[in-house]
């Protein structure tokens, strides 16, 4: 039997039988790992801890002939226990494990997600920076991670870098100045937040958070980059819901 160590964030856990769990980890070597825990929702598991949703550890997982996984041992890194003290933050973590459920590879090298997913989610339970930035950034980067990046360096058609307003197609992740017109439906968008998904998307790994925005131009963000989530991932997310109703 083959016995391997990973580190990751447990983005799902699923009751199995009377006492055991399924988790669905984000490892950055082996992209999304599916694996038993078995008597992991005993309370004198050493396993539960570590198995439970949104904590990041360490875990040594057998691999079967079969190929099926297995959870040995575990030890928890960070649970950030503060999030449960906030049921709005919570709840965005908990779409940003969706996300990264839907989005990561499986089985392949996940690369900057983990980094992503781990930097939001300690943001999120600091309390300290404007979740709106935080969702939009998270959003953002990760699609472009995952393979769609918007296509945000000049106007698709002519090439202008800027203009005093611009048009961002949710469909295709295609810019276009104010004098072109796009071949789709198209959103108008100011140049803040123009300068704000460039940051996002084209920002070292560590500075992806690092912008401020306000006003109409946050609002137009925060549904610009949620919207293209939505369209590239084809997927609705139940826990964007719970958020948006733990926010009003």
């Amino acid at each position: 039997m083959k016995m391997i160590r990973v580190e990751g964030v447990v983005l799902r856990e699923q009751p199995i039988k009377e006492q055991d769990r399924l988790v669905t980890i984000l490892t950055k070597e082996q992209g999304l790992l599916r694996a038993f825990a078995n008597g992991a929702r005993n309370p004198k598991s050493r396993n539960l801890a570590a198995t439970s949703l949104l904590t990041y550890g360490s875990f040594s997982v057998a691999e079967s002939s079969s190929g099926t996984l297995a959870i040995r041992e575990s030890e928890v890194k960070e649970s950030f226990f503060s999030l449960r003290e906030n049921l709005v933050a919570l709840s965005l973590a908990q779409y940003f494990a969706e996300v990264a459920a839907e989005l990561a590879p499986a089985g392949d090298p996940a690369g900057e997600m983990l980094p992503l997913l781990l930097n939001a989610i300690h943001l999120l339970s600091l309390g300290k920076k404007d979740p709106v930035i935080i969702k939009a950034g998270f959003e953002l980067r990760f699609c472009a991670l995952a393979g769609f990046m918007p296509s945000l360096v000049a106007c698709a058609s002519c090439g202008t870098y800027e203009s005093e307003t611009m048009k961002f197609c949710p469909v295709s992740g295609r810019l276009f100045c104010e004098n072109c017109t796009p071949p789709e439906t198209f959103v108008p968008v100011s140049l803040s937040v123009v300068y704000a998904m460039r940051h996002i998307c084209f920002s070292e790994p560590n500075r992806v958070f690092s912008f401020k925005i306000a006003g109409e131009a946050k609002e137009q963000l925060e549904e610009l980059s949620e919207r293209y989530l939505r369209v590239v991932s084809n997927h609705n997310y139940k826990t964007l819901n719970f958020y948006k109703t733990m926010k009003r």
